[in-house]
């Protein structure tokens, strides 16, 4: 955990696929319903990329979004982060190809893969290399192409994913108050299957009988997922609420991983908090994994719901099954 370092939030992005899948689209193709979906999950609609878009576009346009925003140029940069679980290729790294893309020559550019939570391992990554002073701004992307995953077959999984790219700008802020607070990474390595896809890697490379028994795509043990985030997230939530000496109510908003209504409803209550409070972008958008938090940040700021003083708690579970926290004072 790292308390009061003095980096900022310099700009925020987001890129969002215009092709749109309501609930009716699944409704012909599985044995399912609109009440179904959105009784369990609070899904309406999800963004899929085009057939000629890959995680890596996506991350490119809101990354120079992100910068655009923060009133600098590729050149500005010191280091590039993608958090992904759906990168371009198994390798080169997504980073790479994103760098390539949005002209920051000669940089380094890594990933990290950390699923639902990827873009807080990645902000707080980027974290340390700055308050170490070896780099000056780092552009951390939080980026998906979830619908290339997807099992078509099954309706408990299908349903939930979207794509989505949203990035920030971290840097050295000249302000002491205006600074990440509090930061908090963990795993729980036991529960690591619960959340996969089977095949594809060095542990079952790809083979005619592991696309025929749709091993490349997600598969979730949705219940088992369930009871433990709902749990965690409370716990993590409190434990960096009472480690930054804050409570709820001197939040300004909280941003959980959008992964289920249900799930963020039962946090905000017991949080004791005003729906204002609570960013919720799931009905438009499902599960973006790595994307969702930094969507709801940059929406919160382009829309004036937080603004700089304000202290805002980033909050998420995912595929590992990792979670982080951070607060942060913009």
């Amino acid at each position: 955990m790292t308390k009061s370092l003095p980096i900022c939030i310099l700009g925020t992005g987001t890129y969002v696929p215009e092709g749109i899948r309501d609930n009716q689209y699944f409704e012909k193709i599985l044995d399912t319903s609109d009440e179904w979906i959105v009784t369990r999950t609070g899904i309406r609609t999800r963004h899929y990329a085009a057939e000629d878009q890959a995680t890596s576009d996506l991350a490119a346009l809101a990354g120079k979004q992100a910068l655009e925003d923060a009133g600098l140029t590729a050149d500005d940069i010191d280091l590039i982060i993608v958090a992904t679980a759906t990168g371009d290729h198994q390798f080169p790294s997504t980073a790479a190809i994103v760098q390539h893309k949005i002209g920051a020559s000669n940089i380094p550019a890594f990933d990290i893969g950390a699923a639902c939570a990827g873009f807080l391992y990645a902000s707080i990554t980027a974290s340390s290399f700055l308050g170490s002073g070896m780099y000056k701004r780092v552009l951390v992307i939080g980026a998906e192409a979830l619908s290339r995953f997807a099992n078509w077959t099954d309706r408990t999984t299908a349903v939930l994913f979207g794509d989505a790219a949203s990035a920030a700008v971290y840097g050295i802020g000249e302000d002491p108050d205006s600074s990440m607070m509090y930061c908090n990474l963990g795993c729980d390595g036991s529960r690591s299957h619960h959340i996969w896809v089977p095949a594809g890697g060095s542990r079952r490379p790809a083979a005619h009988d592991t696309v025929d028994e749709h091993l490349h795509t997600l598969h979730m043990k949705g219940r088992e997922v369930y009871k433990f985030a709902v749990v965690k997230m409370q716990q993590i939530i409190d434990a960096a609420l009472e480690s930054a000496g804050l409570t709820p109510d001197d939040l300004a908003l909280v941003i959980p991983h959008q992964s289920n209504l249900r799930i963020i409803e039962s946090v905000r209550e017991k949080m004791g908090l005003p729906i204002e409070k609570m960013s919720v972008s799931i009905q438009k958008y499902g599960n973006t994994s790595a994307a969702s938090v930094p969507m709801g940040l940059d929406e919160a700021r382009r829309s004036g719901v937080v603004k700089k003083g304000d202290i805002v708690l980033m909050v998420a579970i995912g595929s590992g099954l990792a979670w982080g926290t951070m607060i942060v004072r913009l």
